[in-house]
């Protein structure tokens, strides 16, 4: 024999807990009490035991054994109960109240026999709470030794408080199957597989200006994200204009791009525009980008032209109706505790008495039967830097000539998000004039009334 617990050890609401898999689902009280006739210790749900105490708050003397087989039942004890239990794991522990202590219990992985035995439950439940200083009050001895399966069953009755356990739990319908308890975890899977897709749908939908982007969108790569802040519309009029439509505002925003640079007048800049035109390669500087940039560089007649930063249209922050963050205990108020202990913001079970437990009112001193709902979506956490400074100024130069590498993408959707993109950066806070004149080649319109890239 073994004792992983021996001492005092603090409870609170009258309880106290055996878990084995804090990962799985923790029970709330009926749960953990369904279908049984001993209400001490709540064995219904599969590696977890609910073990109520007389003591509402305080320390009880608390002893957890550990044997190879079913000891003899000591005659000092005033109730007693039986149960089966299996637990989940090899993690297997004596938990207080919202998880504020533990101790590990090492059971084997396979079936025990539990016998919970107390002492003095009536004198705790009514003096309902033992500060440090004061004597003893309830006691209480927790077994575990190997046996099979059995039904839970009340060894010996004494104490109202007991008494009045076991009628709560007599009341309780049956606890579900093991095949229903499959059944609803695999519903609550699809359940939570499905609102995460269409959450991310939504998000998704929402990023791309309110509909979901062709496949040709979603991997077209490039600049395609830079766009979408700008006007995710004519991402999707772009997509469905073709790959003539595309070349051709791909040669159309290169142009524009030097030319509201001051580059157009460079000859080297005027051949490559002139090979874009004309579906030829790129000439020389282009073919490489560092010989373009040292070309860019050592030309002494670059224009020095500066332009502000393109700020896109302002879109409201993106909120999740399914985030857990936005519908949970931290918009109501609840507290966030652990395990079991998260059922106690609001009285929901009667305090012991001679009527019908299920027909008592509730008490603010008894353990609670039903645990706020934390939700199963995703947790999404979103965060901002703000808005760019409107102050900074670039080179238009610099800005323009990715315009020209870009509508030389073989990929001519590519192509035209990308020259769109770069001549938007070059043509900074007066980006609006050259996305309206990029809408000119689309047979798809913006929607109208109000300024393009919103929605």
């Amino acid at each position: 024999m073994r004792r992983p617990v021996e001492g005092e050890v603090h409870v609170h609401y009258g309880q106290i807990y055996v878990e084995s898999d804090p990962d799985e689902h923790v029970p709330d009280l009926a749960e953990a009490f369904a279908g049984q006739r001993a209400g001490l210790c709540g064995a219904a749900t599969p590696g977890f035991l609910w073990l109520n105490t007389g003591l509402h708050t305080g320390d009880v003397d608390f002893t957890v054994e550990v044997r190879d087989q079913a000891p003899p039942l000591d005659p000092e004890w005033e109730d007693v109960v039986e149960v089966s239990f299996r637990p989940a794991s090899a993690r297997s522990a004596l938990v207080q109240w919202a998880g504020e202590d533990s101790w590990g219990l090492d059971l084997e992985e396979t079936d025990h026999r539990v016998r919970y035995c107390a002492r003095g439950m009536d004198l705790a439940r009514e003096t309902d709470t033992r500060s440090a200083d004061e004597p003893q009050l309830d006691r209480y001895l927790l077994q575990f030794w190997p046996a099979p399966p059995e039904p839970d069953r009340v060894l010996k009755e004494t104490s109202r408080t007991a008494a009045h356990w076991h009628r709560y739990a007599r009341a309780l319908p049956p606890p579900p199957t093991p095949a229903e308890r499959a059944e609803a975890a695999r519903r609550e899977r699809l359940a939570r597989e499905t609102a995460e897709r269409e959450q991310q749908l939504a998000h998704e939908r929402r990023q791309w200006g309110g509909r979901l982007p062709s496949d040709a969108l979603r991997a077209v790569g490039g600049n395609v994200s830079g766009l979408r802040d700008f006007d995710p519309a004519l991402l999707h009029a772009l997509d469905a204009a073709g790959p003539a439509t595309q070349r051709a505002v791909a040669r159309f925003a290169a142009r524009r791009a030097c030319e509201t640079a001051g580059l157009t007048a460079l000859d080297w800049v005027a051949h490559a525009l002139t090979a874009l035109a004309q579906d030829r390669p790129l000439p020389p500087p282009f073919d490489d980008d560092a010989r373009m940039w040292r070309a860019l560089a050592s030309d002494p007649d670059v224009p020095d032209r500066t332009v502000g930063r393109a700020v896109p249209p302002e879109r409201p922050p993106y909120e999740s109706a399914g985030s857990a963050l936005m519908a949970g205990p931290f918009q109501s108020g609840a507290p966030f505790v652990v395990g079991p202990a998260a059922a106690f913001e609001e009285p929901q079970v009667p305090p012991p008495s001679d009527e019908d437990p299920q027909k008592s009112p509730p008490s603010g001193d008894e353990p609670q039967s039903q645990p706020p709902d934390f939700g199963t979506a995703s947790l999404v956490v979103m965060s901002t830097i703000g808005r760019p400074d409107p102050s900074l100024r670039f080179s238009q130069p610099h800005m323009a000539l990715p315009a020209v590498t870009a509508a030389a993408d073989p990929d001519p959707l590519r192509a035209a998000l990308d020259a769109v993109h770069a001549a938007v950066v070059t043509y900074g806070e007066d980006h609006p004039a050259l996305l309206a004149e990029v809408w000119s080649f689309c047979e798809e319109r913006p929607p109208s009334p109000g300024p393009r890239g919103r929605w």
